[in-house]
């Protein structure tokens, strides 16, 4: 699906930072932070339009937010191409050795069962430690 195809399917009105914002994220295809978003929209870029899209397009369930830990943010697509999963339904690792965020796609996060009168409207789940690839340079 293209920037646009998922604006349009989602109704949500097409601009050119909105376009170039998810296919910046298209293109990584892995959690970007705003510095990568902002490297790869060019002139693009500008803070407070990047602000205003993110919440538009987490809004309408194009992208998600994940807290890599207290200082790192990044964004990713929900899986807009198979099935439009609105809510993060895997599991995240973050690397506190080089700051790589990813997406454990083959980790579901459970639905959880709340207490009657409770509503999940959003949850996460991000696993901090050393990835494989750090792992194997400290041996």
């Amino acid at each position: 699906m293209t920037a646009s195809d998922i604006l349009d399917h989602h109704q949500v009105k097409k601009t050119t930072p909105r376009v170039a914002l998810i296919q910046a994220m298209q293109e990584a295809r892995v959690p970007l932070s705003e510095n990568e978003i902002k490297e790869r929209m060019g002139e693009l870029y500008d803070r407070a339009t990047f602000y205003r899209s993110v919440q538009t397009l987490s809004s309408a369930g194009i992208i998600h937010r994940i807290v890599a830990d207290n200082v790192m943010v990044k964004y990713a697509l929900n899986n807009c191409e198979n099935g439009h999963h609105h809510q993060v339904d895997h599991a995240h690792f973050f690397c506190r050795q080089c700051h790589h965020l990813y997406c454990l796609k083959s980790i579901k996060v459970q639905t959880l069962d709340l207490p009657s009168g409770f509503v999940d409207e959003e949850h996460d789940l991000v696993i901090r430690g050393i990835c494989d690839q750090c792992n194997s340079q400290l041996k």
